[in-house]
């Protein structure tokens, strides 16, 4: 049996590890770019920050992103559902900026 950690008011919070080698970084600029290494199959959580804002896509080792797509602002940290168990399961992230060259930082939880 698991005990999660609890908050102030003794509810329990939902903790995910960070997975080994789970962590990634990609520029994001006009061209679009897409994770190089894929997401490990038992993370269920990917977390992601942005040092500018950008259009993202959660997919396979074919997902685009485009300026139609997610907008996601900069400076803001995130947590994104990838599925795995029963629900599909997303491998790879795809990033374009919205506006100047950025950083995205990934880390995948477990």
């Amino acid at each position: 049996m698991t005990t999660l950690p609890r908050d102030n008011d003794n509810n329990p919070i939902q903790a995910l590890r960070l997975h080994p080698d789970g962590a990634h970084a990609l520029t994001a600029t006009a061209t679009m770019s897409r994770n190089a290494t894929t997401f490990h199959d038992e993370t269920k959580i990917v977390s992601v920050y942005s040092t500018g804002p950008i259009y993202l896509a959660f997919g396979g080792n074919d997902i685009t992103a485009n300026t139609d797509g997610h907008y996601y602002p900069a400076g803001l940290y995130y947590d994104f559902a990838i599925g795995g168990g029963k629900s599909l399961h997303y491998t790879h992230i795809a990033v374009i900026a919205a506006d100047a060259d950025c950083m995205v930082y990934l880390s995948e939880k477990h």
